[in-house]
């Protein structure tokens, strides 16, 4: 598959994150096909019917399902025939270099490197392990500090380890394609210093040492985006995070995050969550922590 079909989501993870959880219960199922450099574990309960999309599998999930995804892999979510109308849904996001590669390394930790190495084909569990798991995954949320990094990594440990998994899709991502250079870098740190303030197009070129019209192939070509889309993406990306994750009102959230206008910020928000703002925060109320 081309990912320039696909949007390349930005989760409202930071550096300084761990794990993203989001617990939600739904009426309705539908994420559309999309890709990120982080890992992904889905878990659904009471979505029988649901098409699942990773990669070139499609599939109708059954009414537990627990899948894990690897980083830039394409995936989705469609409702399809599921008539049920409460669907629980815990998404667990972390960042591809969130467990170091000497780490890894070690003896206790090798099922889950192996894990992580077969979830760049995406990974489907048993029912067995989705649902023994089942309500650990739904009390992570309620956990605090340490005893929740612990827990997570006790139940990727149990994950790894347990029988009767499957490679979901025929290919994977070669990942180096994804990796940032070092004008990438420059230009994806300054954005996120300074992305609440006016950044130009000749300012972020300059930071890469580029014309404003190299600057804007460059990105385009790396991102698929131009650089004021991809700009609204990092932005949007960060209000998504403050809409359920602080009390600020959505006027606040609009300029803390970088627009200059509430009305902007609205049909920008809308174009890249295909939802408002206020509905968001409404449709990822359950969304518990980030660590």
């Amino acid at each position: 598959m081309d990912n320039q079909k696909f949007l390349r989501e930005i989760p409202p993870l930071t550096k300084g994150d761990s794990f993203l959880v989001f617990d939600r219960l739904k009426d309705t199922f539908e994420f559309p096909i999309h890709y990120h450099p982080e890992y992904e574990i889905n878990f659904i309960l009471n979505g029988k019917g649901v098409k699942r999309i990773v990669g070139d599998h499609i599939e109708e999930i059954d009414d537990v399902e627990l899948v894990l995804v690897g980083p830039n892999l394409y995936h989705g979510w469609e409702l399809n025939k599921c008539k049920n109308k409460n669907i629980h849904e815990i998404t667990i996001q972390f960042h591809n270099d969130l467990f170091s590669e000497s780490l890894l390394a070690r003896r206790i930790m090798m099922p889950i490197k192996d894990m992580f190495n077969r979830a760049n084909h995406g990974i489907l569990f048993s029912k067995k392990i989705g649902a023994e798991l089942a309500q650990r995954l739904i009390n992570i949320s309620k956990v605090d500090g340490m005893d929740y990094f612990l827990e997570m990594i006790s139940i990727l440990h149990d994950m790894a380890n347990s029988r009767n998994q499957r490679l979901l899709s025929t290919f994977t991502v070669d990942n180096d394609v994804f990796e940032d250079d070092d004008k990438m870098k420059l230009v994806y740190e300054y954005i996120q210093k300074n992305f609440s303030n006016k950044i130009t197009l000749e300012e972020v070129s300059g930071i890469a040492s580029m014309s404003p019209v190299s600057f804007n192939r460059f990105i385009k070509k790396r991102t698929n985006k131009t650089f004021v889309n991809y700009l609204n993406d990092i932005r949007v990306g960060y209000a998504a995070r403050w809409l359920v994750e602080k009390d600020l009102s959505i006027s606040e959230i609009a300029f803390k995050s970088g627009f200059n206008n509430i009305a902007n910020f609205n049909r920008i928000f809308k174009s890249i969550k295909n939802t408002t703002p206020s509905q968001y925060r409404d449709e990822f109320y359950g969304m518990k922590r980030f660590l």
